[in-house]
C-alpha cells in the first residue's frame, strides 16, 4: 500500500491524533480522528444509516489545509 502521510494535528501533543493520509493505491483518503459522541452520531443518522463497518470521526477545522493537501494529492494521482 502506498500510504502517503499528509499531516497530524499540530495541537496533538503526545496523542498522535488526528491524522490525515492518502492511500495512492486505492485512491482513498484515510482519517484518524476522535470518535463521535452519541449526540453527533444521532445527528448524522438523520441523513442515513451508518454501517457497522464505518465510524463517524471528528477532525478540527485547523486541519483544513492538510485535508486540502490530501485532495490535491488525489487530484494529481488521477492525471
Amino acid at each position: 500500500m502506498a500510504l502517503r502521510f499528509i499531516g497530524i494535528d499540530p495541537n496533538t501533543g503526545d496523542n498522535q491524533c488526528p491524522t490525515v493520509w492518502f492511500d495512492e493505491d486505492h485512491q482513498e483518503f484515510v482519517f484518524q480522528g476522535w470518535l463521535a459522541d452519541e449526540e453527533l452520531r444521532a445527528d448524522c443518522l438523520k441523513a442515513g444509516s451508518i454501517p457497522e463497518t464505518e465510524a463517524v470521526v471528528r477532525l478540527p477545522a485547523r486541519m483544513a489545509q492538510m485535508i486540502r493537501e490530501a485532495c490535491d494529492v488525489a487530484d494529481r494521482a488521477q492525471l
